[in-house]
C-alpha cells in the first residue's frame, strides 16, 4: 500500500541494505529491500531516517543511498527560451561522431591512449530524452536545458554562483567558542 502523494527522495541501493529502529547499531530491524523508494526525512551525521512508501520508516547508514533526480519545474505557460535546441542537438550529434571516430580509431590501433585523452579532452556531451522531456547539456553556458516539447529552460548549471549574482546575503563569520559575536 502507497501512501497517496508519496515522493521520493531516494531509492535503496541494488543489493539492499540493513536498517534499525534508531540511529544506533544495536537496534536492528528488517532490511530494506533492493530499490526500495524512499524519502529521506532527517539525517543525523552518516545515519539517515527513512520513510518507505507503505508509512513504515527506519533508519539506514545515508551515505549508501542512491539519490533520485527531482523532476523538472513545470509550468502552465510556455518556457522561457534558454537555447535553441535544434543546435544543441546538432552540437551533441557532433560531439558524439567525434567521440565515435576516436574511440573507432583507438579501438583500430590508429591512436595511443595517450592521443585519445587529447582528441576527447573538453569534450562534453548530455542528452537525456524520456518521451516529450528532453535534459540537453549546453557546453556553451556549462549546464543543462530542459525542455518538454514547446520550449526550453535552464534545469542546472555546472558554475559556480558568480559573485556578480551577490543576491544580498551576509558573508559568514568565523565566531571562536566562548568568545561571543
Amino acid at each position: 500500500m502507497t501512501t497517496p502523494g508519496f515522493r521520493p527522495t531516494h531509492v535503496v541501493p541494488q543489493h539492499g541494505m540493513p536498517a534499525w529502529e534508531a540511529p544506533d547499531p544495536a537496534r536492528p530491524t528488517v532490511p530494506l529491500d533492493p530499490l526500495l523508494p524512499v524519502r529521506l526525512t532527517e539525517r543525523r551525521g552518516d545515519w539517515g531516517r527513512v520513510l518507505c512508501s507503505n508509512g513504515w520508516s527506519a533508519w539506514v547508514d545515508g551515505r549508501h543511498l542512491v539519490a533520485v533526480p527531482q523532476d523538472p519545474p513545470r509550468t502552465d505557460g510556455p518556457l522561457a527560451t534558454a537555447a535553441d535546441p535544434g543546435l544543441l542537438l546538432g552540437r551533441a550529434e557532433e560531439a558524439l561522431a567525434r567521440y565515435r571516430a576516436a574511440v573507432r580509431e583507438l579501438a583500430d590501433g590508429g591512436l595511443d591512449g595517450e592521443s585519445f585523452r587529447r582528441r576527447t579532452h573538453g569534450l562534453r556531451i548530455g542528452v537525456v530524452v524520456d518521451g516529450e522531456d528532453v535534459w540537453l547539456y549546453d557546453p556553451a553556458r556549462e549546464g543543462w536545458v530542459y525542455g518538454d516539447g514547446t520550449g526550453f529552460s535552464t534545469y542546472a548549471s555546472d558554475r559556480a554562483p558568480d559573485a556578480a549574482e551577490d543576491q544580498g546575503h551576509t558573508a559568514t563569520r568565523i565566531v571562536q567558542p566562548g568568545r561571543g559575536s
